[in-house]
């Protein structure tokens, strides 16, 4: 989440009219992630986000998004539900941007990860892909093997001073990526980006999942490959096992991955490892300037990539 796009207060008062939630008491900007605008929006009936979609959000992908959190959030799993306008419309426009309001969950997103925290994670994130199998909806991951190269290229073009051996070595592993990525595992809606600040917990417990604009079709086991690199590394890069074997076993309890998926799990990690490499590098020479956000440090997942590459099947995690 972040500020992009400025809206002023009477703004704000109009598109609220829209809906049936009461008067604007309070709005406020969520200088947060780096995708869209975002605004906590305070009314006479309750707390709710404000969305301005930006960047990398296709308009023509919003249906699937909201129509994914309603779906999701029908069936039990604790995420933001889009609210519909008197018309019965959950999607228009403000300041020139696609915009909607979804409701508000409680929580905090947790800064320094626990091994429970991945148990509940795990958990929850095999939940979710259960409950969006009967999900009507179609979007392919464009964040994908296919998609990296034409993102590394335009960072090369951009990023006249990137070092020599970092784009052998990144020119390298995307060949590897490309030749050796898995053909046929279990697919299905995964969301794509379950860092720890899109996952909230209350008292102990997950309460909340947010921020579904990457949720697409692809390997189910990716999501959790993600994970592995989002929460279980330490500050100083080394890898956590217990955190990764809590995660892992949370999730098996609820759905139980074939053989194929735990033999892809480590070309699956190192492939996400560059998805985010690649974005952030991204991010640090596109943002600009006068957002409210910090593009967040993409060195991180290079050391993160060369881990990933070292690692010699599922058992060379340390995982039973």
């Amino acid at each position: 989440m972040a500020v992009y796009t400025e809206i002023a207060d009477e703004e704000v008062a109009g598109f609220a009219a829209q809906y049936d939630i009461g008067t604007v008491i309070a709005c406020k900007g969520i200088a947060e992630g780096i995708e869209n605008t975002n605004y906590l929006l305070v009314t006479e009936r309750g707390t709710f986000i404000l969305t301005l979609y930006e960047k990398r959000v296709k308009v023509e992908d919003l249906p699937f998004f909201l129509g994914l959190m309603e779906h999701l959030a029908r069936r039990g799993l604790p995420c933001p539900t889009p609210v519909s306008g008197r018309d019965g419309q959950t999607l228009r426009t403000l300041a020139g941007r696609a915009a909607a309001i979804v409701t508000f969950l409680s929580g905090m997103w947790p800064r320094h990860p626990t091994a429970g925290h991945c148990a509940g994670l795990g958990e929850a994130m095999a939940r979710m892909h259960l409950a969006a199998a009967d999900f009507a909806g179609r979007r392919d991951n464009d964040l994908s093997v296919g998609g990296w190269r034409p993102l590394y290229e335009a960072i090369a073009r951009r990023g006249h001073g990137m070092a020599i051996e970092l784009a052998r070595e990144l020119e390298e592993e995307l060949a590897a990526l490309e030749g050796g990525w898995p053909r046929a595992l279990p697919c299905g809606i995964i969301h794509a980006d379950l860092f720890p600040d899109n996952v909230f917990f209350s008292g102990g417990r997950l309460s909340g999942i947010i921020d579904f604009y990457f949720a697409c079709r692809d390997f189910l086991a990716y999501d959790l490959a993600v994970c592995l690199n989002a929460w279980c590394f330490e500050p100083d890069g080394s890898f956590n096992v217990t955190k990764a074997r809590r995660l892992v076993q949370a999730y098996r309890a609820v759905r139980e991955l074939t053989p194929d998926e735990l033999d892809a799990l480590p070309v699956l990690a190192r492939g996400a490892a560059m998805r985010f490499l690649l974005t952030r590098l991204y991010d640090w020479l596109n943002t600009p300037k006068t957002a409210l956000v910090t593009p967040k440090n993409p060195t991180e997942y290079l050391q993160k990539m060369r881990f990933h590459r070292g690692v010699r099947g599922f058992g060379g995690y340390g995982l039973d």
